[in-house]
């Protein structure tokens, strides 16, 4: 039986909605949102980077055959490519009908040169992280370049798993994934002299592929060392999860300090990820009593995916048509989110899991032919 990381899962919803009062500050006047910490929240998606390197570690390790390397590759792109799609679908749409609505609505950027046919073919092939030649902003669903920097890391990740285990590297399976991460690094540095954590359109595949290997290394250290942990009581797990909870919320606060040394906040989720995995700690119990925060978790995906693309048209509605000031969103704020939270859930039902188990259906389909015919 596969094992579920309930509060990673959680901790997913918690960050994805951070990274939503992350894009609504670009629209409020309210220090609830317009604070230091949410300014720095976009730093979370560098913990979802780490958090799917340690679950996808943790169900994929085995990857051994290019067939099996093609099948986790399938699964992973009928989870993420649907939702990703119809989305930016959707966003074609609004940029088609801006001269319409101009005339009835301030618009801004009704021309906007970020979203053209290049940027539109990036999206569509998930390359939009790469940085091509002519491309300087996001595009269209700002979001949806960590999804290309994901499905990159994916690609490296099972190739990196076939060496390990069918080569002499599986002695040490820490040794290639040390490697990626080094290897990333330094292109990283060598293109930009930096190691920040803002590249996005132009580095984001490399910050992407980098977290993706830390939260390998950080399942391969919850591996071995778990026998060993769990023994230790739930006292020692309590004041390791408050002090950690409080490191990041300061770290994230100074973002604008610490974000030239990207490698902290890696280090800081590696250490998060890593004993919260054992949920023994207080905090851990308490987070766990929340069904809304499991249901939170579970919707994340769809959170991330479609929250511009509502945010935008709330905005719209709220501030330039019904004329409420953006101090409002004080207030306005919850019902924002709640449209996010009960969108999510239908497209989660209704887009995420009709096509995730559509490929499942199919990936066991081509599993039968291939035994049929060795049979």
């Amino acid at each position: 039986m596969k094992h579920r990381f309930a509060v990673l899962d959680i901790f997913r919803g918690i960050f994805s909605s951070l990274v939503v009062l992350f894009h609504m500050s670009a629209f409020s006047d309210t220090a609830i949102i317009n604070n230091k910490f949410i300014y720095n929240s976009d730093l979370f998606v560098d913990f979802f980077f780490v958090l799917s390197g340690f679950v996808i570690t943790y169900s994929y390790q085995s990857i051994s055959t290019g067939q099996e390397f093609g099948q986790f590759y399938k699964k992973r792109f009928f989870r993420l490519y649907p939702l990703h799609l119809i989305v930016l679908i959707l966003f074609v749409g609004i940029e088609l009908s801006k001269h319409s609505a101009s005339g009835y609505v301030h618009v801004n950027k009704i021309e906007n040169i970020s979203n053209n046919l290049q940027t539109f073919i990036t999206n569509i092939f998930l390359v939009n992280s790469v940085g091509f030649p002519g491309i300087h902003d996001v595009s269209w669903n700002i979001a949806s370049w960590s999804i290309s920097a994901e499905m990159i890391a994916y690609m490296v990740f099972g190739l990196v798993m076939l060496l390990i285990n069918r080569i002499s590297f599986a002695k040490n399976r820490l040794l290639l994934p040390v490697l990626v991460i080094f290897t990333a690094s330094a292109i990283l540095f060598f293109n930009t002299g930096s190691f920040k954590l803002d590249y996005n359109f132009d580095f984001g595949f490399l910050r992407g592929i980098v977290g993706f290997f830390v939260g390998v290394i950080c399942f391969n250290t919850f591996d071995a060392l778990k026998n060993q942990l769990f023994k230790l009581g739930s006292t020692l797990f309590t004041f390791l999860e408050i002090v950690l909870l409080i490191v990041v919320i300061g770290f994230v606060w100074q973002g604008a300090v610490y974000k030239n040394l990207g490698f902290i906040y890696e280090i800081l989720f590696f250490a998060t990820i890593l004993v919260f995995a054992f949920e023994k700690g207080w905090l851990s119990e308490q987070l766990k009593k929340s069904n809304f925060l499991h249901q939170t978790g579970k919707y994340s995906y769809s959170i991330y995916m479609i929250h511009t693309l509502i945010l935008s048209l709330f905005n719209i509605a709220f501030i330039r048509v019904l004329k409420f000031p953006p101090s409002a969103y004080a207030y306005l704020f919850i019902l924002n989110y709640a449209i996010i939270y009960f969108a999510s859930a239908w497209t989660y039902k209704n887009i995420e899991m009709r096509f995730n188990n559509l490929g499942k259906a199919k990936i066991n389909k081509e599993k039968l032919i291939t035994a049929e015919k060795i049979g």
